[in-house]
């Protein structure tokens, strides 16, 4: 699996991705992770990308013309790849996932979902949010880590990498993710899911 995300701070993603399991993994071929600063498909000498919303209103947003630079930049060299590989490959297609707080919340089903995939590109925003077009035109789902406010996409970023490669073939033991259930416990009154390995 090759999965690559678009952030405007990839300092962050500096241990994370280098220790434990996921180093391993990437030790072993088993996925390539490629961090991307955005302000690289910037067209002036700033590197501006952010700018007031298409069609109005406050603060200000991630533009529409980096991203989709960007996305078709990643997407040639994923098809390119493909074209060298077997058929069944082939068939297989970039799946490109918008971090917000609007979108879906993940879950391990979705870890599931996107660990059977070939090539996964994450947006990683910040500021106000994203030019709408860019949810419109160019990204196949958003995704949501939970119901509250972050700083930016990066850590919703890093726990969908987390989450997704250590369900990959060859990471973990098998068993070890066989067994795995959640189970409801009340914390305050509330049923809670509490991850057991």
């Amino acid at each position: 699996m090759k999965i690559d995300i678009l952030t405007l701070f990839p300092e962050m993603f500096k241990g994370p991705f280098d220790t434990s399991m996921l180093k391993k993994a990437q030790d072993n071929n088993l996925v390539e992770i490629n961090i991307h600063d955005l302000r690289n498909w910037a067209k002036d000498k700033h590197k501006t990308v952010d700018d007031r919303p298409y069609g109005g209103g406050k603060g200000m947003v991630l533009m529409i013309e980096p991203i989709d630079k960007a996305l078709k930049e990643l997407k040639s060299k994923i098809q390119m790849t493909k074209s060298k590989s077997m058929s069944k490959v082939k068939s297989q297609k970039s799946k490109v996932i918008l971090l917000t707080p609007q979108g879906n919340v993940f879950n391990q089903q979705t870890a599931k979902r996107l660990s059977k995939l070939n090539h996964l590109i994450l947006i990683a925003g910040h500021y106000e949010g994203f030019d709408e077009r860019i949810r419109e035109n160019l990204v196949d789902e958003e995704i949501s880590i939970g119901d509250y406010v972050l700083t930016g996409g990066e850590i919703p970023a890093m726990v969908i990498v987390d989450t997704v490669v250590r369900l990959l073939p060859g990471v973990l033991e098998e068993e070890a993710t066989a067994h795995e259930s959640f189970q409801g416990l009340k914390v305050n009154g509330q049923k809670s899911k509490v991850f057991l390995d």
